[in-house]
Parts: C-alpha cells; structure tokens; sequence
C-alpha cells in the first residue's frame, strides 16, 4: 500500500461502504492545536494530540520520546482504530506529526496506514466544527518490531556500517546554530538530509522516482542499512515516509539529537562532513 493519499483519493474513499478511520494530528512546537480542529476538521476525524499522546514526559531520553506502548494502543482504540481498517492521518500541511504517528502505527504492527499528502490544507472538501463525535472502540492492539526503532547505540553503530541521515535543517547539522538543544552539530558519520527538500512548496511529496533519485544520490544505493534522526523524532518520522514513498525501508532513532546531545559522554561532530 502507498504510504500517502491524495486529498482527491481520501474524498472518494471516504464517500465509500468502508471509509478509512481518520485522524487529525495537527500540532505546533508552542503546544496543541485542538482548537483548529474544532474551528475545522474533515468530516470524521478525531483529534490526537503528539505531545500528550504519542510522546512520554520529556527528559535525559529526549524531547519526544516515545509513550507507554500500552497507553498509546488505549489512545489508538479510542479514536477508532483497528487492525483490519485502514487509517488516514493528517496535519496543517507541513505533515511532521502526521508523520509521526503514521510511524508509531506501523511500528506497532498496523498494516495500512497512509498520510494525507499536503495535510489539510489542500482538502477542498466539507469541513466539520466542534469537539467532533466519539467513534465506536477500535481493538487495535499494538505489536512493536525492533527492526523500526534505533537507539543511541545502533544508530552511531548505523552511521559507520551503513547510512545514519539527519534530517534536520543544515545549518544546525553543521553546528552553525542551535535553536533548541545545549549542544550544536550532527552525530558523527551522519549525512545532512534536511526533510524540507522532500516535498514541493506545496507541502506535497515530490515524485518517488525524484525522491529516490534523492536518496540514491545520499548514499542508500551504497546500503541496505538506513536509518534517520532530527531534532526529538518527528521530523525525522517525516523523512522515514519520504523514504518509503521512494520505496526504501527506514528505522528512526526516535531519542535523535535531544537524546544524544544531553549525554556528555556521546561525540559530536561539526561542519559539512559527515566525520
């Protein structure tokens, strides 16, 4: 199954007998966006909010870390999710958390998950206002795989055995500037791949073809090993389903450089090179 879904295919499917669970996502660093889901969300959707249900309390594990399993499958059941219906998951455009919890539902072991492409703001379609109605109880229940996940530990081993992207902005990549985290630059070993340049001004992917011409150009074609961090493991989600649109199997390290700065112990390199 494709991993995204244009705003034209989801308007028909979700006029069809088996309309996918959708689930509106929309988030900003300053905090939740539940009020722009109420002020106009598709027909359907049920608000999850990323900091309070698909990341644990922030700490020395990093900003996003990822929630209690248990938890996140309650969370998912309550939205309506299950294992035999398709989901479609969306944001404000930019598609970071979209992509974020698109990833924690393939982790967890659900098999048709798509991300609206573009988010929200290219639905031209009905909007819906207020708290939205409660669906009936989801039985999803949540299989985690390790083969998705990395931590500190296997993603420095990634960067010297295979190929480690970060995909945050470059500048903070080369250690210019650090806008969040105590300590600027990159993991050492790992490639600049900013997570911006994957989609058009639009906010939609660009064509897979482009995309894996992209990251062909950026090592993949030298492993089959690939993995990718960014700041606390959202925008690095984002990447990942970049990849798997190019068709090319991603884990993330979801901890990313607000784990890796915070321990003292852990190198750090700067400037354009990957060392």
């Amino acid at each position: 199954m494709n991993a995204i879904i244009s705003a034209s295919e989801l308007a028909s499917e979700l006029a069809g007998e088996n309309p996918p669970v959708l689930l509106d996502v929309r988030w900003h660093h300053a905090g939740s966006l539940r009020s722009a889901y109420e002020e106009g969300h598709i027909p359907s959707a049920v608000f999850v909010d990323l900091d309070a249900d698909l990341a644990g309390p922030a700490g020395a594990v990093g900003r996003h870390p990822l929630p209690d399993v248990d938890r996140f499958g309650a969370v998912m059941r309550a939205a309506g999710v299950s294992q035999d219906r398709d989901v479609v998951v969306y944001d404000g455009g930019q598609n970071w958390a979209a992509a974020r919890l698109w990833w924690m539902l393939r982790w967890t072991g659900h098999a048709s998950v798509r991300v609206l492409d573009g988010g929200i703001d290219l639905w031209t379609g009905p909007l819906e206002k207020g708290a939205g109605t409660a669906p009936a109880e989801g039985s999803f229940v949540p299989a985690p795989n390790s083969k998705d996940l990395l931590d500190a530990d296997s993603a420095a081993a990634l960067a010297r055995s295979g190929l480690l992207l970060d995909a945050r902005a470059a500048e903070r990549y080369r250690g210019e500037v650090e806008p969040i985290d105590k300590v600027a630059g990159h993991i050492p070993g790992a490639v600049s791949a900013p997570t911006t340049e994957n989609v058009d001004s639009d906010g939609r992917f660009k064509p897979a073809a482009e995309l894996a011409e992209r990251f062909e150009q950026l090592g993949t074609a030298d492993t089959a090993e690939v993995g990718v961090y960014c700041g606390s493991g959202v925008s690095g989600a984002h990447e990942v389903l970049a990849l798997a649109v190019a068709g090319i199997p991603a884990a993330l390290y979801v901890g990313s450089w607000s784990e890796w700065s915070a321990d003292s112990a852990r190198p750090v390199a700067t400037g354009p090179d990957p060392q």
